[in-house]
């Protein structure tokens, strides 16, 4: 099974990306895990936030295949870092690929929301995309963790 992360938004700051490679090195090799990252459409003043929306989710669509798509979505389902572990193996025994998906700038289409086939919160806070990044590469860590019995979590 892999496992990744797909982030529209390619201009983050080295910080997020020093974060998310310390804690992707920690991941399980057999997750062949692996950041994509797809441009986000620049917004201009012809550019309208619903149309740059809308042009993002197409390409985010393209690059999901057969994937079991987990959307990051502030209105989706909380999980405490312990269901999220119990989620993840759950979702590992249906034997699709896992792709972690996080929205542009002004989220995701309709069309994305529909192919999700979970969405999950981070946060009831709205997060930079940078750290939505980490935060979800970390508590992927964190759930392998606890699955694992590895010491990482602490309760």
């Amino acid at each position: 099974m892999h496992v990744r992360v797909l982030a529209v938004g390619d201009r983050q700051p080295a910080w997020v990306d020093t974060a998310v490679t310390g804690y992707a090195g920690r991941l399980p090799p057999a997750w062949r895990f692996r950041v994509d990252v797809l441009p986000a459409v620049k917004r201009g003043g012809r550019e309208r936030p619903a149309e740059a929306r809308d042009l993002e989710s197409d390409r985010l669509l393209k690059k999901l295949g057969d994937d079991f798509l987990v959307l990051l979505d502030e209105r989706g389902k909380a999980l405490s870092s312990v269901e999220l572990s119990r989620q993840l193996a759950s979702w590992q025994h249906d034997g699709r690929n896992l792709c972690f998906a996080i929205g542009g700038a002004d989220g995701v289409s309709e069309a994305v929301r529909q192919r999700a086939d979970f969405c999950w919160s981070l946060s009831s806070l709205t997060l930079p995309h940078g750290l939505a990044r980490i935060f979800c590469v970390e508590q992927l860590y964190r759930a392998w963790s606890l699955e694992a019995g590895h010491p990482y979590h602490r309760a």
